[in-house]
């Protein structure tokens, strides 16, 4: 079975909506970082000197690779990441080899043979 690594930035107050969409994608797992910060096209604002940012999570999912493209734009279209600039940001990673996932590989066989 194959991997990839799919690695999400989203405004913190979207990590909710986009772990449920994408466990309802096929996703088994998550694992997310909090407090990280980014800075895209546009500079970050400021009032009086002070930075004005969102907080962002990243999240990290290790997905089958046949599920990873579905996932990947439910996660998207979640997070509104193409229809409003500076939401998020997600790609996806493969994976050489992983361990610690054998209850994962049981339950995913099942899976993709449906999906296949």
């Amino acid at each position: 079975m194959h991997f990839k690594l799919i690695i999400a930035l989203v405004e913190d107050g979207q990590t909710n909506a986009v772990l449920e969409a994408a466990r309802s994608a096929g996703a088994t797992g998550s694992t997310v970082l909090s407090q990280a910060r980014g800075e895209g096209v546009s500079k970050t604002k400021t009032f009086f000197g002070l930075t004005l940012e969102t907080q962002r999570d990243m999240i990290l999912m290790l997905v089958e690779e046949h599920l990873s493209r579905t996932i990947l734009e439910t996660i998207a279209k979640v997070g509104e990441f193409e229809e409003k600039p500076g939401t998020g940001i997600a790609l996806q990673l493969d994976v050489e080899d992983a361990v610690g996932v054998s209850h994962q590989i049981r339950m995913l066989s099942r899976v993709v043979e449906e999906e296949l």
